[in-house]
């Protein structure tokens, strides 16, 4: 098959993360091109046009009038499949039905003025669904997010330790995210204070809006280093792992740390209801500090070892079957 995937963003995330890895990946079998935005390519720490692997048609469009260059190109390539992820590029196809499948997967959730216009739907989890139209429903899949095996370096924990002033034996309550009012890091570092570890330490890793503000409101033994090209030698850091979302559609850094084997703590979000019977430790009431602090300090009082979590359902190989069987039966549909 002839596919595109568009994602019209400048910085990288869990959804660019899923889109090259899936471009990547589709393109051991297919014709496959991904359309970004010039930005994604620039220099700087949280760029990602780096990443596409050699096999993937990389075509870059202007920062301005991004959507229009994107429609512009479509319409030149002619896909079988035009895959659009979040707000940009899923307008970036609108005006070009009957031109192939026009289809997005939903990152965050449905929206009618990005998504009704197409002719089809990838959900990430099951709660997504109940928001879609019904003529659009019956077009829609629900297939799970995925992980990839990424090992870090075998010096990572003592190397960023000794780098951040952390003793070797210290316990390292860690989160990973874009760092914006959803991640609720905020409430993190409330509940971290609140509990009062002295013998602990917060370490939260990711860039955003919210990034300096927070750096302001840290304490003692709160770490934000900001963005990081590698989180899996953090996630090697850490001894367990946070997610104290007021929103998290999926969750992929849940699946991070479990590939990593840490211990979760996290609050109910609707993507660790739907990963709670692998999560298994109970979810916390989102937004409530002193829930947290009581988990944060119980956590740490136990130590947890790592441990092994059933990963075989997120393997990306059974993620591509699904999504080629997707594509196949509204191509077909698209042909009646």
């Amino acid at each position: 098959m002839r596919i595109v995937h568009l994602i019209l963003t400048s910085s990288f995330a869990g959804s660019e993360r899923h889109v090259i890895e899936l471009a990547n990946a589709q393109a051991a079998q297919h014709d496959v091109t991904l359309i970004l935005r010039r930005a994604a390519a620039r220099s700087r720490a949280d760029s990602y046009a780096h990443r596409v692997a050699p096999e993937v048609k990389l075509i870059l469009v202007g920062d301005w009038f991004a959507r229009w260059h994107t429609r512009k190109l479509l319409r030149k390539l002619k896909p079988d499949v035009a895959h659009a992820h979040l707000s940009g590029a899923c307008r970036a196809l609108h005006g070009l039905k009957g031109l192939c499948l026009r289809l997005a997967t939903l990152h965050i959730c449905y929206k009618p003025q990005q998504h009704a216009a197409l002719d089809a739907l990838v959900a990430i989890a099951p709660w997504q669904i109940d928001a879609i139209p019904l003529p659009l429903r019956k077009h829609t899949t629900q297939i799970d997010n995925w992980t990839l095996p990424n090992p870090a370096a075998k010096d990572a924990r003592q190397r960023l330790r000794a780098l951040h002033g952390i003793a070797p034996d210290a316990w390292v309550i860690g989160a990973i995210g874009r760092v914006e009012h959803s991640k609720g890091f905020d409430i993190l570092i409330d509940a971290f204070q609140q509990a009062n570890l002295p013998d602990a330490y917060l370490v939260i890793i990711g860039q955003g809006s919210r990034l300096n503000g927070l750096r302001r409101k840290a304490v003692k033994n709160v770490l934000l280093p900001g963005f990081s090209n590698r989180p899996e030698e953090w996630l090697a850091t850490f001894d367990c792992f946070v997610s104290a979302s007021r929103d998290e559609p999926f969750g992929l850094v849940l699946l991070e740390a479990m590939q990593a084997g840490l211990p979760i703590l996290a609050s109910a979000s609707q993507g660790a209801r739907h990963l709670a019977d692998i999560i298994e430790t109970p979810l916390l009431p989102i937004a409530d500090i002193k829930a947290l602090a009581a988990g944060l300090s119980e956590i740490t009082a136990a130590r947890p070892a790592r441990r092994t979590y059933p990963m075989q359902r997120f393997s990306i190989e059974s993620k591509l079957r699904e999504i080629e069987k997707f594509y196949r039966s509204e191509l077909a549909n698209l042909a009646e």
